[in-house]
């Protein structure tokens, strides 16, 4: 089966999300490249992007990859307030909605704070303090089958 991983765009602050991202969820990543990694003649970088992410990976559960780049200035600028889509996170208990909620929600905006929801599960909705929606699930019905 396909895994599907989030990827998003970011305006210079990518490594500063993801160590906030990494402090929550935990683990080590996967991956770092830096604009000057692939520098060459062909691909010049600015001594203001040198440092900046071009692709960052965190590994999350068993199989998820939440990721990441720093847009280059010469691209333009991602709307940090535009309506994104969501970053939906399915809980293996309460405890751990809480744990993720609270972690991840911290310095940003609460959408719909985390309680049970008429459809029968444990749900809450923010926008975190790098203007990254997400959605956080616990459902005690579910066994792993959509």
């Amino acid at each position: 089966m396909a895994i599907i991983n989030p990827h998003i765009n970011f305006n210079g602050n990518a490594e500063e999300a993801f160590n906030f991202y990494k402090s929550v969820f935990g683990g080590e990543f996967a991956k770092i490249i830096r604009f000057k990694d692939l520098a060459s003649p062909e691909f010049s970088v600015s001594e203001k992007e040198e440092n900046k992410i071009m692709h960052i990976a965190l590994p999350i559960g068993k199989s998820n990859l939440l990721m990441a780049n720093d847009v280059p200035e010469i691209l333009g600028k991602t709307n940090e307030n535009e309506n994104r889509s969501k970053i939906s996170i399915s809980a293996e208990s309460k405890e751990e909605a809480d744990k993720l909620f609270n972690g991840l929600s911290a310095g940003g905006q609460i959408e719909m704070p985390i309680a049970d929801s008429p459809w029968g599960s444990y749900f809450g909705m923010f926008r975190d303090k790098y203007g990254i929606e997400w959605m956080v699930d616990f459902d005690p019905n579910y066994k792993g089958q959509i």
